[in-house]
C-alpha cells in the first residue's frame, strides 16, 4: 500500500490540500455561473491524476479537453503563479480518453436495456408509479421467458407481445393496462427523436475500461462529451446514475485505501434529483453513501449547495464554495445556508465572505486524515498545469485514433434477442394458422365431392314431403355449422 499523498489544491497563507487516503470521501464544488468551478474542477483532476487515481468527468461546455495538453504561461497564470509564492508549477497534459453517447467526439458509449433495468429506465422515461409498475413486469416476463432485451427495438417488440397478449399474463404477473402500454410506447418514440437509440445496444460499456492508467502510472481522464447530451437532461442524468449504479454493483470491496480507485466527477448534479421519485432518490443516496467503500469518490459540481438533497450533502465532505450572488430573499437564504455548512472559523464572517469571492477565490474545506472537516479558509484555487480551454478538432481526432481501446466499440452488434425470437414465434404461428385453414378447406371441399344425389323420378310423393323437410332441418344446421367454423378459424388466426 502506498503512503498517504497530500495533494496541494489551493492556497491562502499556506497550502490547501486533500489527502489522498480521504478523496474517497466524496465533495462538492459550487458557485456562480463564472466563479471558477471549471478550473477547480481541472486541477482536482489533473491532481489526482498525477498520483495513479483515473478520473471520470463530464465535459458540457467543451472546456475540459484542453486537460490532455500541455497548458502555456500566459501573463495572467504568471502573475497568479507569483501571487500565490508557488516556487514549481510544471506544465503538462495527463492522458485522456474521449468518450460520447452519440460516437460523434469520443468512443461510443452503450449500454443494454436490461442492464439499465426497469427502475432507471422509468426515470428515463419519466413514468408514473402505474406505468412504472407495467414496465417491471414485461421485464419480468422477458426474464422468465429468457428473451434479451438489449435495444430499442426490443423493448418495442416486448411492450407488443405482452399487450397482445395481457389477458394470458394477468393471474400470474399483474393486470397490464392498453393505456399504460401505450405511454410507454410514446416515451420510448420520444427517446428515439432524442437521439436515445445509439446509447441502447452492444457491445456494452465495460466500467472497467474507466478504470486505467498510462504506461507512466498517470490515471487516466476519462472525459464525456456532453454538450449535444445536455439537450436532453434526463438522459444526461440517467446516464451518469447508470454509470455509479453500475461501479457500486461491480467493483468488490476495498474499504478504506491509500487513494480512490476512481473519482467520478457529476456536473449540473441538480439535474439527478429534480423530480425525483422517492424511490429512486432512496437509491442515489444509498450509492453515495456506499460507493466510497468500493474505492470510488463523488464529486458534485452545482451552482448551489441547496440544489442537492440534505442526506446527500451531508456525505461531501470535501467542500470548494466559489462566490453566491445575494440580489433576492431566495439568494439570501442559499448564502446563509451554504455557509452553515461549513466547520466555523472564528477569524472569518462566512456569509459575508461568500458574496465577496473574485473569480477563481473560493471558501475551501477538506478532511483531515482523521476524517474531520478541517476548519473553513479563504484561498485561491491553484492554475491548472494542462491548457485551460479546448483543444481543437483534430488534436481530439489524433488521440482517438492513438487510443489503446480504439475499435472496441466504434462497430455496432445486432445479435438474436427478444425482437428477432419474437418475430419467429409470429411466422411460426402464421404458418400453423394458414396450415390450418388450408386443412379445413380440404376438409370441405372433400365432404362436397362425397355428397350423392338421389336418383331421377323415384322418388314418392311421401318421399317428397320428407326431403322438404330434410331440407329445412339441413338448412338450420347448415347456418350453425357454418357459424362454428367461422369462430373456430378466428380462434385459429389469433391464437386462441
Amino acid at each position: 500500500m502506498e503512503d498517504n499523498k497530500q495533494l496541494n489544491i489551493a492556497k491562502s497563507s499556506q497550502d490547501i490540500f486533500i489527502n489522498s487516503r480521504m478523496a474517497n470521501r466524496h465533495g462538492l464544488i459550487a458557485g456562480a455561473t463564472g466563479t471558477g468551478k471549471t478550473v477547480s474542477l481541472q486541477v482536482l483532476a489533473e491532481s489526482f491524476s498525477s498520483i495513479g487515481v483515473p478520473v471520470f468527468m463530464t465535459d458540457i461546455k467543451g472546456d475540459l479537453s484542453g486537460i490532455a495538453k500541455a497548458g502555456f504561461m500566459s501573463l495572467k497564470m504568471q502573475e497568479r503563479v507569483k501571487n500565490l509564492n508557488i516556487i514549481s508549477h510544471n506544465l503538462m497534459a495527463f492522458p485522456a480518453c474521449f468518450w460520447d453517447l452519440f460516437g460523434e467526439q469520443g468512443h461510443p458509449v452503450r449500454t443494454t436495456i436490461s442492464e439499465m433495468g426497469p427502475l432507471l429506465l422509468g426515470r428515463l422515461l419519466n413514468l408514473n408509479d402505474t406505468q412504472s409498475g407495467v414496465l417491471d413486469i414485461v421485464f419480468k416476463i422477458a426474464d422468465d421467458a429468457g428473451l434479451l432485451l438489449l435495444d430499442l427495438k426490443d423493448l418495442r417488440a416486448m411492450l407488443n407481445y405482452v399487450g397482445d397478449n395481457r389477458t394470458n399474463f394477468t393471474n400470474e404477473y399483474g393486470n397490464v393496462s392498453t393505456t399504460s402500454i401505450g405511454a410507454i410506447q410514446r416515451g420510448l418514440l420520444t427517446l428515439e427523436q432524442q437521439g436515445a437509440d445509439n446509447f441502447f445496444g452492444e457491445p456494452a460499456m465495460n466500467i472497467q475500461d474507466f478504470i486505467r492508467c498510462d504506461a507512466n502510472g498517470k490515471g487516466i481522464v476519462n472525459i464525456l462529451a456532453a454538450d449535444k447530451l445536455m439537450l436532453s437532461p434526463s438522459l444526461y442524468s440517467t446516464f451518469l446514475l447508470w454509470i455509479l449504479s453500475e461501479l457500486y454493483e461491480q467493483l468488490p470491496e476495498v474499504g478504506d485505501l491509500d487513494k480512490p480507485k476512481l473519482v467520478f466527477f457529476f456536473d449540473e448534479a441538480h439535474l439527478l434529483f429534480n423530480e425525483a421519485p422517492k424511490v429512486l432518490l432512496d437509491k442515489i443516496e444509498q450509492i453515495i453513501r456506499l460507493i466510497r467503500s468500493k474505492g470510488v469518490g463523488v464529486y458534485f459540481i452545482t451552482q448551489n449547495p441547496m440544489d442537492i438533497p440534505e442526506n446527500v450533502l451531508g456525505q461531501l465532505g470535501n467542500r470548494i464554495q466559489h462566490a453566491l450572488r445575494a440580489f433576492t430573499p431566495k439568494d439570501q437564504k442559499a448564502v446563509k445556508s451554504a455557509a452553515q455548512t461549513f466547520r466555523a472559523n472564528p477569524s472569518l464572517d462566512v456569509e459575508k465572505v461568500i458574496t465577496e469571492l473574485a473569480v477563481g477565490e473560493a471558501l475551501v474545506s477538506f478532511l483531515d486524515i482523521n476524517g474531520t472537516p478541517a476548519m473553513v479558509e479563504r484561498a485561491f484555487i491553484y492554475p491548472p498545469k494542462a491548457q485551460i480551454g479546448p483543444i481543437s478538432a483534430f488534436e481530439r481526432k489524433t488521440i482517438l485514433e492513438q487510443s489503446s481501446i480504439i475499435g472496441k466499440y466504434e462497430k455496432a452488434i445486432d445479435r438474436e434477442s427478444a425482437f428477432e425470437m419474437l418475430q419467429k414465434r409470429i411466422e411460426e404461428q402464421k404458418k400453423q394458422n394458414e396450415a390450418s385453414v388450408k386443412q379445413q378447406t380440404q376438409n370441405k371441399i372433400s365432404s362436397q365431392n362425397n355428397y350423392k344425389k338421389p336418383a331421377a323420378n323415384t322418388i314418392s310423393s311421401g318421399e317428397k314431403i320428407a326431403s322438404q323437410m330434410v331440407k329445412i332441418a339441413g338448412s338450420s344446421i347448415g347456418k350453425s355449422l357454418g357459424r362454428n367454423l367461422v369462430r373456430g378459424l378466428m380462434g385459429s388466426l389469433f391464437g386462441r
